[in-house]
């Protein structure tokens, strides 16, 4: 409704349009800005993977001992690793994270298998604003393809076919870089505000403290030094 209200030639003049993976965003942009190049943010794209190995970690836990994780198990040990990008962790971490879950058998090898499939996942991504030729992107698009169908982990499975829905709009933000980076920032001092407020009960001050929260914060950004 609110894309609706805008002037026929302030729709007109939106080229792109970055969302989350969310259907109802899709057919909005898709009713009201039909011309517009639908990029998909790269960061929930890479958050549904870390979410997918998450899935699988607590899955293999309660599978091989018929209860939730515990803080002496050796893959709740390492869990924070999972989650970070593979460039981030010292050769060290990353060796005794790898042989940690490769001591716990076939357990082990399915959240390593999950894991990888995240960062060949991260691998495609970061093609993103480097101007990668066609062939480039289509060959680490086929390698993630080719290691999730490879494996029998269906949380695997369905990030691919996910990834396969949202493609074409994986592939826009891939040549185009745009990202929703800055309004998700904002979005999340909002957040912050009303939670430090406890709750606002005036709208009008809530957009005001709102407003100034996110001023603030852009202001921060465009300070020298």
């Amino acid at each position: 409704s609110w894309l609706a209200a805008q002037t026929q030639q302030w729709r007109d003049n939106v080229q792109v349009v970055a969302i989350d993976m969310c259907s109802a965003y899709r057919a909005a942009v898709r009713k009201h800005l039909p011309h517009a190049t639908l990029v998909v943010d790269h960061f929930h794209v890479a958050q549904l993977a870390n979410q997918m190995v998450s899935s699988v970690r607590r899955r293999v836990t309660a599978t091989l001992r018929g209860r939730r994780v515990r803080k002496d198990d050796p893959e709740y040990g390492v869990r924070r690793r999972l989650l970070r990008n593979r460039e981030d962790l010292t050769d060290e971490k990353f060796i005794d994270m790898w042989n940690r879950l490769l001591d716990l058998g076939p357990a082990g090898e399915h959240i390593l298998a999950a894991w990888i499939a995240k960062e060949e996942l991260r691998a495609l991504l970061a093609l993103a604003r480097t101007t990668p030729p066609r062939h480039q992107i289509s060959h680490r698009l086929w390698t993630f393809y080719r290691w999730c169908a490879d494996t029998d982990i269906p949380e695997v499975h369905r990030l691919a076919e996910t990834i396969q829905t949202w493609w074409p709009h994986i592939e826009a933000f891939i040549h185009t870089g745009i990202t929703n980076a800055a309004s998700e920032g904002i979005n999340r001092l909002i957040k912050l505000e009303a939670r430090n407020a406890f709750g606002f009960r005036n709208p009008v001050n809530q957009r005001l403290r709102s407003r100034y929260t996110s001023i603030r914060a852009a202001q921060r950004r465009a300070k020298p030094g």
